[in-house]
């Protein structure tokens, strides 16, 4: 390697939206957190945002979404990822589907809202229209623990 030049530090998108999580909450937002990834590159990262901006659809995978579209240029995030420390509900999965994000990646399992693994599994419906990969349970734990400490000061 050249003197002077080095490699870029690889990004760790889930650790980047843990971040957002964890801003939402010093905000007094629900902490979830998302960022959107192409070729390993940011393209966008938001966190929970609808008691701030008074906007029951801002959540963080929607303003992602937003600011990912804006950065493309383009309604479509096709060959994009996003990683999200909530399983999305189904406004943000049908979100997903029409934005053609190729996969979704999320931490904590929502079995009360959640509509990929839980709930409605808004991606197994007949009238989803894209189909993304889906995987949970990336740093679950500490998306769960995230969560359960947030609500349980407001308990």
């Amino acid at each position: 390697m050249t003197e002077g030049l080095r490699k870029p530090d690889r990004i760790d998108p889930m650790r980047l939206a843990l971040e957002e999580a964890r801003a939402a909450a010093e905000r007094g937002e629900v902490p979830v957190g998302a960022v959107i990834v192409r070729d390993g590159r940011l393209l966008a990262r938001a966190g929970n945002r609808p008691r701030e901006l008074n906007d029951p659809t801002a959540h963080a995978e929607i303003l992602a979404i937003r600011e990912a579209c804006r950065a493309r240029g383009d309604e479509r995030l096709t060959g994009c990822d996003l990683y999200v420390t909530l399983e999305p509900c189904t406004m943000c999965a049908a979100a997903i589907s029409f934005a053609r994000l190729r996969r979704v990646y999320f931490g904590a399992a929502d079995p009360k809202g959640g509509a990929i693994e839980s709930g409605v599994r808004f991606f197994s419906s007949a009238t989803c229209h894209h189909v993304p990969e889906a995987y949970g349970g990336l740093s679950e734990t500490e998306a769960a623990e995230l969560l359960k400490g947030f609500f349980a000061t407001r308990r």
